[in-house]
């Protein structure tokens, strides 16, 4: 009667387990089916002149649930300077909800957060700062094929904070 004395943390390792199981052999059936649903994406960004430079990757991946929804995760990484003066390193990730109520507009919201590495030395100041910086963007754009271009507006903005000049943003998405 010694198996009757099990315990509930073992009860429930079993139960993990048996959902782990019939997950996977789940996920083996419908696995085609799942990444033909799946689109990779992103952009990437240059900056520079006048001592300047940005440059940015922001890979993505997204799941399309039906020709209206879709939802996905992205990652961020950027560096910025300016010639004796700044310079940042930024790293984060993202989670984005895209919606196509007609075909060719689609409405998007994004949650980013970013951990921001940055320092400058100059006349006026010299110091480091690095601290996670969270944005909520709404956007509106207009898709042709793989292509939406639009604006964003970031609701969380903070002036002294954002590694963006300002709230409104515009984008070039690309998914295939």
């Amino acid at each position: 009667m010694g198996w009757l004395k099990t315990s509930s943390r073992n009860i429930s390792i079993y139960i993990i387990l048996m959902f782990f199981s019939l997950g996977i052999a789940n996920a083996q059936q419908d696995s085609n089916e799942f990444w033909e649903k799946v689109r990779f994406g992103g952009g990437i960004g240059l900056g520079f002149g006048n001592g300047f430079f940005s440059g940015s990757i922001t890979p993505s991946a997204i799941y399309q649930f039906n020709p209206v929804f879709a939802l996905g995760i992205g990652l961020n990484g950027t560096y910025n300077s300016r010639k004796d003066y700044y310079k940042s390193y930024i790293i984060g990730g993202s989670v984005l909800a895209l919606v196509n109520p007609i075909p060719n507009i689609q409405l998007s919201a994004e949650f980013e957060e970013l951990n921001i590495n940055r320092s400058w030395d100059d006349y006026y100041a010299t110091g480091k700062e690095n601290y996670w910086y969270p944005a909520l963007f709404l956007g509106i754009g207009y898709s042709a094929g793989n292509v939406t271009m639009g604006i964003r507006y970031d609701i969380l903005y903070d002036r002294n904070k954002s590694i963006y000049a300002e709230p409104w943003i515009p984008f070039v998405r690309f998914y295939f």
